[in-house]
Formats: C-alpha cells, sequence, structure tokens
C-alpha cells in the first residue's frame, strides 16, 4: 500500500475519484452528442432517439445490480472492484469512440439499419458506464474508514467529477461535439486504468471500515440496516423524481415563458443557450460546494441534517421558478438555489447509505441503491411526459419538481446517521 494511502492524504481522495470521474465524463459526453448526432448526422426521427435513450436506464437496472454482487465476491487482477472499473474503462471509451462512426460500422457489419446499431452501441456504451460506476463507488467505501473520512471520499468525489462534468459541456459548447468525444476517450481511458493501479484493496471486505471505527462497534459485524435503507431509498427516489422532470422538461417551460424571438429558427438558438447556462450554473455549483463547504458542515451537525436541509432549499429553489422564473436572469439565479441540493445529491447519500450496509455487500447496495436514480427516470419519461405536454401552463414543471423534493425532504427526516460516526454535538454533546 502506497504512503499516500495509508494516510488518507488529499492526493489519494483525488486518485479515488478519478475512476468515478471518467464514467461521468463518459455520460456527459452522451449526453451532450448522442441526440444531436443521432439526429443532425443520422436523421434518425425523434422517436427513434427516445427508443435509444431507453436503453441508458434499462442497462442501469440489471447492470449496477449484478456487476455489484459479483464484484462482492471475486477477486482477480489484485483487485476486487479494480477488474469491473478497467474493463467498463476501457468498452465505455471503445464506445465512445464509435459513437461518430455508427455509419461506419453498419456498413462493415452489413446490418443495413442505422437505428439497430445505434441501439447496439448505446446499449453497449451504457452497459460499460454501468459496469464500471458501481464499482468506482463502492470502492471509495472499500478503501475508507466510516465517518469524516467517508464523506469526505465522496464530496471529493462530486467536486472532481462535477468539474469536468462542467468541463465536457464547456468543450462541447466551444470546440464542438466531435472535440468533446475525442477528448472523452482519451480522458475516460486514462482516469479509469491508471488510477486503480495505484490503489490497494483489501482482500477482507470491511477491514478498512473496522479500523476507522471505534473498537467496541467494530469488535461486531455490522448487519444490513433494512428499514433505514428503505427510507433512504424513497426519499432519493422522490428527488430524483424532481430532478429528472426538470432536465427532461425544461425545454417546455422555456419555450413558453422565456421571451424569445417570433423567428423560429433564433428561437431555437435562445432556447438553447438558456438551458445551456441554466444547465452550466445549476452543475458549477454541483462540484463546487460539496468537498468546502458541505463536508465540514457534515462533520459539524451530521450527513443527514446537511442533507436534508440542502434538498429543502432545492425544493425552494423550484417553487421560486413556479413564482418568479420569469427572466432568464431570474431562471440563472433560481438554478443556483437548485444546486444548492443537487451539489448534495450526487455525493451524500453515497456516504449515508454505505454505512448502513454489511460491509460484504457494498457492490450489490450500490446497484440496489441506483435503482432510486433509474426507476425515478423510467417514470418522469414514461408517465409525466403526457401530464406535461397536456398542461396549458407549463410551470407545472416546478410544481412537479419542487413538491417531490418537498416530499424527498419529509422523508429525510426519518432517515438517521449512523450513531458510531454521528458528531457529538448531534449526539447531544459529550467529550
Amino acid at each position: 500500500m502506497y504512503e499516500f494511502q495509508k494516510r488518507l492524504s488529499n492526493s489519494f481522495y483525488a486518485l479515488v475519484s478519478l475512476p468515478a470521474t471518467a464514467m461521468g465524463f463518459a455520460l456527459s459526453v452522451q449526453i451532450s452528442a448522442l441526440s444531436w448526432l443521432l439526429t443532425t448526422q443520422y436523421h434518425l426521427d425523434i422517436h427513434q432517439v427516445g427508443i435509444v435513450w431507453a436503453a441508458g436506464p434499462l442497462a442501469g437496472i440489471v447492470g449496477q445490480v449484478v456487476i455489484g454482487l459479483i464484484s462482492d465476491r471475486v477477486w482477480f487482477w489484485g483487485g476486487r472492484r479494480r477488474p469491473f472499473i478497467i474493463i467498463g474503462g476501457a468498452l465505455a471509451a471503445a464506445m465512445l469512440m464509435a459513437l461518430p462512426n455508427i455509419h461506419v460500422i453498419d456498413g462493415w457489419l452489413g446490418v443495413g439499419n442505422l437505428l439497430i446499431v445505434a441501439i447496439a452501441v448505446a446499449l453497449t456504451l451504457d452497459l460499460a458506464i454501468n459496469i464500471s460506476f458501481n464499482p468506482t463507488r463502492s470502492i471509495i467505501a472499500d478503501v475508507t474508514p466510516e465517518g469524516d473520512a467517508r464523506t469526505k471520499g465522496y464530496t471529493w468525489m462530486q467536486t472532481i467529477s462535477g468539474f469536468f462534468g462542467v468541463l465536457a459541456y464547456v468543450i462541447g459548447a466551444v470546440a464542438g461535439n466531435f472535440v468533446l468525444i475525442s477528448f472523452g476517450v482519451v480522458l475516460v481511458l486514462l482516469f479509469s486504468i491508471i488510477p486503480v493501479l495505484f490503489i490497494t484493496e483489501s482482500r477482507v471486505l470491511g477491514a478498512v471500515q473496522a479500523a476507522g471505527a471505534k473498537a467496541e462497534a467494530a469488535a461486531a459485524p455490522r448487519a444490513t440496516q433494512w428499514g433505514q435503507l428503505l427510507r433512504l431509498f424513497g426519499a432519493h427516489a422522490f428527488s430524483w423524481i424532481g430532478a429528472q422532470t426538470m432536465f427532461v422538461y425544461i425545454i417546455a417551460f422555456i419555450q413558453q415563458k422565456m421571451p424569445l424571438s417570433a423567428d423560429p429558427g433564433l428561437a431555437a438558438g435562445e432556447s438553447g443557450k438558456i438551458i445551456a447556462i441554466s444547465f452550466a450554473i445549476l452543475n458549477t455549483v454541483g462540484f463546487l460546494l460539496p468537498a468546502p463547504v458541505l463536508e465540514p458542515l457534515a462533520h459539524r451537525f451530521g450527513r443527514v441534517i446537511v442533507h436534508t436541509v440542502a434538498v429543502g432549499i432545492m425544493a425552494a429553489g423550484y417553487f421560486g421558478l413556479v413564482t418568479a422564473g420569469t427572466t432568464p436572469m431570474m431562471v440563472y439565479i433560481l438554478m443556483a438555489v437548485v444546486g444548492v441540493g443537487w451539489a448534495s445529491m450526487v455525493s451524500l447519500p453515497f456516504a449515508i447509505m454505505s454505512e448502513k450496509v454489511a460491509p460484504g455487500r457494498m457492490g450489490f447496495f450500490m446497484g440496489m441503491f441506483n435503482l432510486s436514480v433509474v426507476l425515478p427516470q423510467l417514470f418522469v419519461s414514461l408517465f409525466l411526459g403526457s401530464v406535461i405536454q397536456d398542461a396549458a401552463d407549463k410551470t407545472i414543471i416546478f410544481v412537479i419538481s419542487g413538491v417531490a423534493l418537498a416530499a424527498s425532504t419529509l422523508v429525510w427526516t426519518f432517515v438517521r446517521d449512523n450513531p458510531r460516526t454521528m458528531p457529538r454535538a448531534v449526539q447531544g454533546g459529550g467529550h
């Protein structure tokens, strides 16, 4: 084991965050470029694009649970998570390279149907991301002690991953999607393979956690807290219903409520710019807050309390968009408010969840936790679209988001931090 891992130095936290960053960047490239490529380069209809995108959540439902379960039980290439991170990263890089070459692949294979090839490439990319995403998150729990060190691991993960996610959108906007894809291929390959070669995994799951816990608490194996997990999954699912509703349908709100040009061509560019700036602000707040702000607050007040407050702020931001989101500037300001909850959503719940499960089943439960993301995504896509389309006032988008986040805030109040790692101030004092 290298010294920087023994000391849990900042350089170690940065390094262990890079594999998750690679998968997040691959996902950002897919979000930025896939629909654009399918419509502008391969001329697929919008409903065909939707069919291609449906592969993602379906791959997530199966991929993360299965890979998590397998990675808990195997050991090869010097690690438990390492093999899946390397394989998934290499496969994801290959599929990113395939995106702008779907027509070439179609010609090589003689399929004669771009839609079939596009679905195959998109599904393989999603499976590759899911092969790696679970292990990249699980390895952070595997190599950090419970408590503040675990929180630091996941907040650093989001800070670094979030920064590169914003960078992906900037590269796509400034240099174009083809440059973004090429950059993504190199980054995903390097960030997946190189870091795990310098991270030492323990063959006994739970050894690192026990070393960082109190002696009396570490003496007995920790059981999975099913009741707490179900509340946590439910709370997180409500959060994702709200966030995904915004991500998918904000275009309808912008087109109806923002002062756009009467010329359809100009209006399309203006609405796209407003959305791009809005998401850039959201994600910038999302990567700036976790390590320098959320981590010290969680150390003082507890992770669940901090996260519950952040989700409540996110709900307030959505309701603010309902009442005051009448100009692009107000949308940008309120997106920054929503970003407070987004920063917490993609960092603190991982640390909270990781201390409620048996260490030997971390990968499996990371996969189960992912269901609280992909099932809401499917719900939003399959059931809310018609509701929003039929609504005369498109502020209903943020009403739904606000109500979902308010429900999430309520459910989070029934989740408890691990007593062994809860700050003493929250426990009621003591020395």
